[in-house]
Formats: structure tokens, C-alpha cells, sequence
């Protein structure tokens, strides 16, 4: 796709959206606008509008809850919380991780316990396991009412990293 056709399709899309529509593009676009700006960041966690804080011993992602996210419930696409929870885990997983190596999801096990819903959703990953070669991490992710949302463990392989 040229400039000239991004252009026409944005415009096109534009007039036939609707409010919620609108807001999802934005948040789209700047997610672009933010993963073009810090490289270093994902795709996907730009596109979420995610906030990190990382130690040593936990990683926490806020994202908020807008219509990009939604399922057709109106409420948090179960595959949103699972990507929330394995993301949390993985920077986490590699924050520790020696330069060369890379963590990698081998299994993801999410329990759903209440809807997602609200204005955010918080998630913070802690290792039950750090290993030289395997990694198992726990997450839970909570609505901003406090109530907990879903509770993940993720296993992980430690790898030559492809960088």
C-alpha cells in the first residue's frame, strides 16, 4: 500500500465510522505513532496502550479498556487477558535473562474468574521457578475495582536469542 492509498482508506474509513470507531482509530494510530517513536517496544503493546514497570522480581502492565479490546459482549476479549498475562510474564522472564538468551512461552494456562470490565485492566507477573534453561511465572491480572479478573502461570524455555 502507497501513501497516496493509506490516505484514501483513512479518509474512507473515517466518514463512515462512528464514535467508538473513531476512538479505536485513534488509539491504532497512536500506537503506530508510539512503536515508530520507541522501537524498542511491540506492536502489540503499543497497540494496547500499555504501561510497564519492571524489578528484578515482577513486571506490572496497565492497559486500558476501550472497544479495541472488547469482545462482542462488550466486555475484555479473553485473548487480550491471555496476551496480557503471557506479555507480563515474558518481559519479566527476560528482564533476568544474560545478554545472547531469550525467554520463550512453552505452555500458558489463564482461569477467568470475572468479566473485564471497567476503565483498566493491571497485571503483574512473579517467577515460581528461574532456571538456566526453564521458567515458570505466575500472573494476575485485576480490574481497577480491585476485583481479580484472571490468574495465568506461564512455562518458559530459555533460548539462543535471534537478535
Amino acid at each position: 500500500m502507497n501513501k497516496a492509498e493509506a490516505i484514501a482508506l483513512l479518509e474512507e474509513l473515517f466518514e463512515k465510522a462512528e464514535v467508538q470507531d473513531r476512538l479505536v482509530i485513534d488509539q491504532i494510530l497512536k500506537g503506530i505513532e508510539k512503536k515508530l517513536t520507541v522501537p524498542d517496544n511491540s506492536y502489540i503493546g503499543c497497540l494496547l496502550s500499555a504501561e510497564k514497570a519492571v524489578s528484578k522480581d515482577s513486571c506490572t502492565i496497565t492497559i486500558p479498556i476501550s472497544s479495541l479490546v472488547h469482545n462482542n459482549l462488550n466486555i475484555v476479549h479473553g485473548g487480550i487477558i491471555a496476551t496480557l498475562a503471557d506479555s507480563a510474564m515474558g518481559i519479566l522472564a527476560n528482564e533476568v535473562l544474560e545478554t545472547g538468551y531469550a525467554a520463550v512461552t512453552t505452555q500458558l494456562n489463564t482461569h477467568y474468574l470475572a468479566p473485564g470490565n471497567g476503565e483498566s485492566l493491571s497485571c503483574t507477573a512473579r517467577f515460581l521457578h528461574k532456571g538456566s534453561k526453564t521458567m515458570v511465572l505466575e500472573a494476575e491480572v485485576f480490574r481497577e475495582d480491585g476485583k481479580k479478573a484472571a490468574f495465568a502461570t506461564g512455562s518458559f524455555f530459555v533460548v539462543p536469542a535471534n537478535k
